[in-house]
């Protein structure tokens, strides 16, 4: 009970009245037992009574028996980081590493956390380290840089396991730093460097291949559109000379058919037979301009188809007056020419055939023979006779 004299302010009684209800801790930071106490958020209080457990202190404000009651314990509820000292460690394949880390645990039974265990953070803390110790044991060196996620969460489930009686949760461990001697870090460069060199090699042979196949694929489709092209050049080519025949099919029946009109009228047969002889004339006018041959017709008794092929191998119209007068040829040799005159009363045209046989040489010509010619009025009706 504080009193008030005549010596004491109003400053006094205040700091008189805070001094009560403020929490007073000892030298070894635990908070003195005055009766009445406030708690923190997020801290538990642990409680004896005449030196056995009592109970836990909530945040607020809490009352207490001076004398009896002592606070043994304080509890932060909050999360804690620690961090895991460096330390050494051997993998699977027999590679020393320096490795370190960091922790983070919370409280989750001050019960526990008080009694269960003498100092719960520096147990986390050497339990981490020997887990960590024994999980890179397990591990070669390329599966720890590759599966660093998964070796932490190892970690946290091997100290979870442990620690569950301890009041302690540990929330995730991460791995900070890992150091490789020397020796295996330049090693360890060696095969990057030669694992770029390699994705760089594939990336270029994958670009070659791919521009192989985009060339090929498109000289696949060049030559698909030119077989189309020359496909369809063919067809347009095959309609148009299809139509082409058929033109030329129909004006033709419609030539035979003016014709066949024409033979039907009168003296029509008269313009067949010199439309006929017309053509024959031709024709045998085109052979004698590459040949010197001279071709005769089966029917030798008519002396006029004669006269007319002659006349057109001749180049020339034979003109001679009068009556077809035969010369004979008695005291005429094989080489010399042959003359014919005659009358065409039939056309009224006076034709003389010559025919020169081609003029040999001395040396190439035969001895002259003296055996006496035929008459040509017997090798006509000769001729004739074998025809017939």
């Amino acid at each position: 009970v504080l009193r008030r004299g005549p010596e004491m302010g109003k400053d006094t009684l205040l700091m008189g009245a805070w001094l009560a209800l403020a929490p007073h801790r000892l030298n070894s930071g635990l908070p003195v037992n005055i009766g009445v106490l406030f708690v923190p958020q997020q801290e538990a209080w642990v409680v004896e009574r005449m030196g056995k457990f009592h109970r836990i202190l909530e945040p607020g404000l809490n009352f207490l028996i001076p004398l009896l009651d002592r606070i043994r314990y304080v509890q932060s509820l909050k999360e804690i980081v620690i961090n895991v000292p460096e330390q050494s460690a051997v993998t699977l394949d027999n590679v020393t590493l320096q490795i370190d880390g960091v922790l983070y645990l919370r409280v989750m039974d001050p019960y526990k956390a008080s009694y269960g265990v003498e100092d719960p953070e520096y147990a986390v803390t050497q339990l981490a380290q020997t887990t960590m110790r024994s999980e890179l044991g397990k591990l070669s060196l390329d599966r720890v840089f590759r599966e660093r996620e998964s070796l932490n969460a190892n970690i946290v489930d091997a100290i979870n396991q442990a620690s569950d009686c301890w009041g302690i949760r540990c929330l995730r461990y991460e791995i900070k730093d890992i150091h490789v001697p020397p020796r295996v870090k330049e090693s360890m460069q060696m095969q990057v460097e030669a694992e770029r060199r390699k994705r760089a090699t594939v990336l270029e042979s994958e670009g070659t291949r791919e521009s192989a196949i985009n060339v090929a694929e498109g000289q696949k489709q060049a030559q698909i559109l030119a077989s189309e092209a020359e496909k369809a050049e063919q067809i347009n080519k095959a309609a148009g000379e299809a139509n082409a025949m058929l033109v030329k099919a129909r004006a033709k029946a419609e030539a035979i058919q003016l014709l066949a009109a024409a033979l039907a009228q009168q003296n029509g047969s008269a313009a067949a037979s010199l439309s006929v002889a017309e053509q024959y004339v031709n024709a045998f006018s085109k052979l004698a301009k590459d040949s010197n041959t001279l071709l005769l017709p089966t029917n030798t008794g008519d002396v006029t188809s004669m006269v007319t092929q002659v006349s057109v191998v001749r180049g020339t119209p034979l003109s001679c007056p009068g009556e077809m007068e035969v010369a004979t040829h008695q005291g005429l040799a094989l080489s010399s020419p042959l003359r014919l005159s005659c009358s065409f009363q039939a056309l009224g045209i006076y034709t003389t055939l010559t025919k020169p046989q081609a003029v040999k040489t001395q040396d190439e010509m035969p001895p002259a023979r003296e055996d006496p010619q035929p008459p040509l009025a017997e090798v006509l009706k000769a001729e004739e006779a074998s025809s017939s």
